[in-house]
C-alpha cells in the first residue's frame, strides 16, 4: 500500500542535512530539488503538501547527491542566466547569478543599435550568448568556445534554443589566440563580451567548483589573468569605433583587469562594475573612434 508523506517535513529535513554538509543555501536548494522532481515552480510548493514513497525516495537521492556537493545544476540538468534556461553537466562551466549583472549591462549599451553585432568568447554552455539573443532576437550573435565538451553543451543548448523558437546563434570551436577563427568580423562587432577563467591558481575554491567545474574553465595562472590578457587583444580587434566590451573577472582583480583595459590606447569609458551581491565581477569599455584621439 502506498503511503503519503508531508512535502514539508521533507524539505525541512533536506535542509537540515544540506546544512550540515555545509551547502551555503540549503533551503533554497531543498526546495529547488523538490520542485524540479515535481515539475512546478518553487512558488508553488506549498500547493503540494502530500507525496508518495517514490517520489520520496528519489528526492532523497538528489539530496544525498547535494550532500556530496554536487551542484544542483547538475541534478536538476540546468543552469538559469538572467531569460534563458542552458542545460549543463558534466565537463562546462556552470552559470552563476552573479553574471546576469554583465548580461543586463550589455543588453543596455546595444540597447540603441539596429540589429547589433554579438561575439561572446569562451561562451562555455553558451549562456551568455543566450541570454543576449533571448533579449536581442535581431542581433546577429556569434560565440566562440575551445573546449570540446563544452562546446557539445553549447551546440545542444544553441539548438534547444533554435528548436524554441529563438533567432539563430553562431557557435564556432576553437581557440581565441587563433587569427583565422574570428578574422571575418574583425572591426565590425558592437558588443564584445567574456566570462573567461580568470581564478588565480591555487585559489582555495568550492567543492561544486574544484571538483566539478571544467579547471580549465575556472583558473588563469597566477594572477589568474593568463586568458584575460591575450582576450583584450582579440577584443579590441573585433570592435568597430564605439563598440563596447564587457569581460567578468575575480572579485580580487577588481584593480588589476580595468588597468589592463586602460592600457590599451584603443579603449576608453574603462568602469568596473559589481555584481547582485555587491563585488567587483566586470570590467566595461568602448573602442575608441577617430574624433576622440
Amino acid at each position: 500500500m502506498t503511503t503519503r508523506s508531508s512535502l514539508r517535513v521533507e524539505i525541512l529535513t533536506a535542509t537540515a542535512a544540506l546544512a550540515a554538509a555545509g551547502v551555503g543555501s540549503p533551503q533554497v536548494d531543498a526546495e529547488l530539488l523538490a520542485a524540479h522532481l515535481l515539475g512546478v515552480p518553487r512558488t508553488r510548493l506549498g500547493l503540494v503538501p502530500l507525496v508518495d514513497d517514490g517520489w520520496v525516495t528519489r528526492y532523497r537521492e538528489l539530496v544525498a547527491g547535494r550532500e556530496r556537493r554536487v551542484p544542483l545544476q547538475h541534478l536538476t540538468g540546468v543552469a538559469v542566466l538572467g531569460p534563458v534556461e542552458v542545460e549543463v553537466g558534466p565537463g562546462v562551466f556552470v552559470p552563476r547569478p552573479e553574471t546576469e549583472s554583465l548580461v543586463e549591462w550589455a543588453v543596455a549599451a546595444v540597447r540603441g543599435v539596429t540589429t547589433p553585432v554579438v561575439v561572446d568568447l569562451c561562451t562555455g554552455s553558451g549562456a551568455i550568448a543566450l541570454a543576449v539573443a533571448a533579449a536581442r532576437p535581431d542581433a546577429r550573435v556569434h560565440a566562440v568556445e575551445r573546449s570540446p565538451h563544452a562546446l557539445s553543451w553549447a551546440r545542444r543548448n544553441v539548438e534547444r534554443h533554435r528548436a524554441a523558437g529563438g533567432s539563430p546563434v553562431d557557435l564556432r570551436g576553437g581557440d581565441i589566440a587563433d587569427p583565422r577563427l574570428l578574422v571575418d568580423l574583425e572591426g565590425q562587432v558592437d558588443l564584445v563580451t567574456a566570462n573567461p577563467p580568470y581564478v588565480p591558481e591555487g585559489t582555495a575554491v568550492e567543492p561544486e567548483v574544484g571538483v566539478h567545474d571544467p579547471a580549465e574553465a575556472v583558473f588563469a595562472g597566477p594572477d589568474g589573468l593568463d586568458v584575460i590578457r591575450p582576450l583584450l587583444s582579440v577584443a579590441a580587434a573585433l570592435l568597430r569605433p564605439g563598440g563596447v566590451l564587457a569581460v567578468e573577472h575575480d572579485d580580487t582583480q577588481g584593480e588589476s583587469v580595468p588597468a589592463l583595459l586602460r592600457s590599451r590606447r584603443v579603449l576608453a569609458d574603462v568602469e568596473d562594475h559589481r555584481d547582485l551581491s555587491g563585488r567587483p565581477r566586470f570590467t566595461t569599455a568602448r573602442r575608441v573612434r577617430l574624433r576622440d584621439r
